[in-house]
């Protein structure tokens, strides 16, 4: 019987909780993420988005619960992290790009260095997925030479380069000038159409309801509500999340 079959989630969070000294951010996360799930977490800035993704990725440890790939604790899975990291690959709010590197070494380094593939493989791939985000013309700049929006969309090169099964993605759209924006929502979305499995920590409420599969609106360190995309923008049951949605829709009417 394939996963598929069996319904085993790609990833679980289970009864997470996470506690930075005596301040509980994160208060009992369950989240299944499927195959080609696509899952936007929503919600006000220190409600817990990013230390849950973080925590999935084991940037954080976590205080309690376990992250479980394939139905197997990853703690007990993976001797070492960066293997895992490899199959849950992670795009940051600030790139995280080696400055010292070119482009293509930055998409290069990972599967020489995590998967000990050669140089030569490593370099085709690379190069296949910085086509893939339209950034194969600047294979030889440095970072400091590139926009926001380019660097984001070699960031997102590096981390496919893995051949990741999931891609987190902690608001990758935050650091980014208004104009920028566009172009790296635009590689999310065709990664998204290709059926990449993603988890998007993300204040782009239209992305959010035009691409994920299922919306998680995060407060206060728990899930006060989730659903599909029509379920949490249109009929939205919680007033937190009703709030919510009203302040950013009064927002994009001001912006308009």
């Amino acid at each position: 019987m394939t996963i598929e079959e069996n319904n085993v989630p790609v990833l679980s969070v289970q009864g997470l909780h996470k506690s930075f000294g005596e301040r509980e951010i994160l208060k009992g996360i369950n989240v299944d993420v499927h195959k080609s799930d696509v899952v936007c977490i929503i919600g006000t800035s220190g409600s817990g988005k990013s230390t849950l993704i973080r925590c999935v990725n084991f940037l954080e440890e976590p205080t309690a619960g376990i992250i479980a790939y394939h139905g197997t604790d990853v703690k007990k899975a993976f001797k070492k992290l960066p293997l895992y990291r490899a199959k849950v690959g992670m795009v940051f709010q600030q790139f995280n790009l080696f400055n010292n590197m070119t482009v293509l070494e930055n998409c290069m380094v990972g599967q020489i260095k995590v998967l000990g593939i050669d140089a030569k493989t490593a370099r085709e791939t690379a190069l296949q997925n910085l086509n893939h985000v339209g950034m194969d013309d600047y294979m030889n700049a440095k970072p400091k030479q590139l926009s926001g929006g380019q660097k984001q969309r070699v960031a997102i090169a590096r981390a496919l380069a893995l051949q990741p099964e999931v891609l987190l993605m902690d608001e990758p759209t935050s650091a980014l000038d208004p104009e920028m924006v566009g172009e790296v929502l635009k590689v999310m979305q065709n990664l998204a159409n290709d059926g990449l499995t993603m988890v998007v920590v993300t204040h782009e409420m239209a992305f959010a309801k035009d691409v994920a599969s299922k919306v998680i609106f995060l407060d206060q360190g728990v899930i006060a509500e989730e659903g599909t995309p029509d379920e949490i923008f249109n009929h939205p049951k919680v007033k937190r999340t009703q709030d919510f949605l009203s302040r950013f829709n009064v927002l994009s009417r001001q912006d308009k």
